[in-house]
């Protein structure tokens, strides 16, 4: 008993690690405008895709949460197949797209189910999404983590969804 009483807890060994905390929980309401600006610009084009694939009779399931290499599944009923789309949306005017490692290489790994669905966004407004099917030739070198895309060149081989 008299033993117990001597115990006591010893600081914790960091040997190493990192806590990762997203910037805007940091910062709240002193997170920058072009970051909130980026933020509302993805929500409108996830939005604008959601409706257009219901559009289409197709059922989309938000998955932008789950790191699958996509952000929505949507099932197409008449084929029973799922489409991966990725989505990306950027204010009118923007040069460039970035996109990740793994969208490319969930791109290359199921080309005709994958989709990378452009959507521009003007004065908070969706414009209608744009689809790119097969819009990777190959996949990155193994160090890349993102590439940035002409957004003019993969709007010029966009088509309507369908």
């Amino acid at each position: 008993m008299a033993l117990e009483r001597q115990i006591s807890a010893t600081p914790p060994v960091v040997i190493g690690g990192a806590i990762v905390i997203p910037n805007g929980l940091l910062l709240g309401e002193r997170t920058p405008p072009e970051l909130l600006d980026t933020r509302i610009t993805e929500a409108i084009a996830m939005q604008a895709v959601m409706q257009t694939e219901a559009a289409l009779d197709n059922h989309p399931h938000d998955v932008s949460g789950d790191n699958l290499g996509y952000d929505i599944e949507s099932l197409d009923p008449r084929t029973g197949r799922l489409r991966f789309i990725e989505v990306k949306g950027r204010r009118a005017g923007a040069d460039t797209i970035t996109i990740t490692r793994n969208e490319i290489l969930t791109g290359i790994n199921s080309p005709e189910q994958y989709i990378l669905a452009l959507v521009e966004v003007k004065d908070g407004n969706a414009q209608s999404p744009c689809y790119v099917r097969k819009p990777f030739e190959k996949e990155p070198d193994f160090g890349v983590t993102s590439s940035n895309y002409d957004l003019k060149e993969l709007l010029a081989r966009s088509k309507a969804p369908s």
